[in-house]
């Protein structure tokens, strides 16, 4: 038996807490004010018998039993969001055609999740799913040849379209995993790493150029890739650095023992996530297929990346709207 005190709530606020050490940062990951976090806390440590983090340290750090504690508990907390996100009940039998498109981005896992997921909740629909970058799936959408999009978005409106927003996702540099010299030395063309871009044409790139030009950063490229995976790659094999996204990096997981992750340093320089509809199919289906994908999205790639880069938890995050 679950003893009394240790609650859901309380067990997500000190995964929260143990990721960035911040009482005020995990106040802004779950909603709550401060002093309802500090109250959780201590509501769980009472409810366990031993200290779950050193408070006197700033920022706090787990003890050893926090440690085996949160272990244990970030796989209980997946299995619990997994089971929320494969659970969500959507009212899609009315439909009879239903056309969707997703970001690349999440072919290799979330994509496949969501196609079974919806293909549950349908019975007699013609379903179509397809993969494209994020200015084809917005173009097909605003030629109406689909109904729903997921895609990335620099955040400016698109003209006929309804956006929900999805989640917040953070420009990070990537370099090789022995890079040891400075972020910043290789944003000032000071290192000896060569600058890998995106292919030109790709939303993402046409982003970090315009990051790069209002922080007044000239660099020079030999190489434009196209794929998060050529890319990470790249950088993997030692051949350059790249500005990417968590979303991007975390497609990468075969090359991960390889590259190192790092803050650019322009806090809140991000891309977002959304689903795009057209009028005439905003209601419960759009909404139903926003919140599954928010699930998922936390489950199975916001939530493990936190644990690898607990210094993302303040910036990459699901949103709502």
């Amino acid at each position: 038996m679950i003893k009394k005190g240790v609650t859901l709530r309380g067990i997500e606020v000190f995964e929260a807490l143990a990721s960035c050490g911040s009482v005020a940062q995990a106040a802004e990951i779950t909603g709550l004010s401060q002093p309802a976090v500090s109250q959780q806390i201590s509501n769980l440590e009472a409810a366990v018998g031993v200290a779950l983090l050193d408070h006197s340290r700033r920022p706090m750090r787990l003890t050893a039993a926090g440690e085996g504690f949160l272990r244990r508990m970030t796989l209980a907390l997946t299995q619990l969001r997994l089971a929320q996100s494969e659970l969500t009940v959507m009212d899609l039998a009315h439909l009879t055609d239903l056309s969707l498109g997703v970001i690349d981005d999440f072919d290799n896992d979330l994509t496949p999740r969501l196609a079974t997921m919806l293909a549950d909740s349908m019975a007699g629909c013609r379903f179509r799913m397809i993969t494209d970058s994020s200015k084809n799936l917005i173009q097909a959408m605003q030629e109406k040849s689909l109904h729903i999009a997921i895609a990335a978005t620099s955040g400016d409106a698109k003209e006929g379209l309804i956006e929900l927003p999805l989640a917040r996702d953070p420009f990070i540099v990537v370099t090789p995993s022995d890079f040891h010299g400075r972020v910043v030395d290789l944003l000032e063309g000071r290192g000896q790493l060569p600058f890998l871009r995106y292919e030109s044409h790709q939303l993402i790139a046409n982003q970090i150029e315009n990051h790069l030009t209002r922080s007044n950063i000239t660099l020079e490229s030999q190489f434009e890739i196209g794929s998060h995976l050529a890319l990470m790659a790249m950088v993997a094999r030692g051949i350059g650095w790249a500005i990417t996204t968590p979303f991007g990096f975390g497609r990468a997981e075969r090359f991960h023992a390889a590259l190192g992750a790092h803050p650019l340093p322009a806090p809140g320089v991000s891309r977002q996530i959304s689903l795009f509809t057209g009028a005439d199919w905003t209601g419960p289906v759009s909404r139903n297929i926003a919140t599954t994908m928010r699930q998922l999205l936390q489950t199975h790639m916001i939530a493990p990346m936190h644990t690898q880069l607990p210094w993302l938890a303040g910036s990459f995050h699901t949103l709502e709207g």
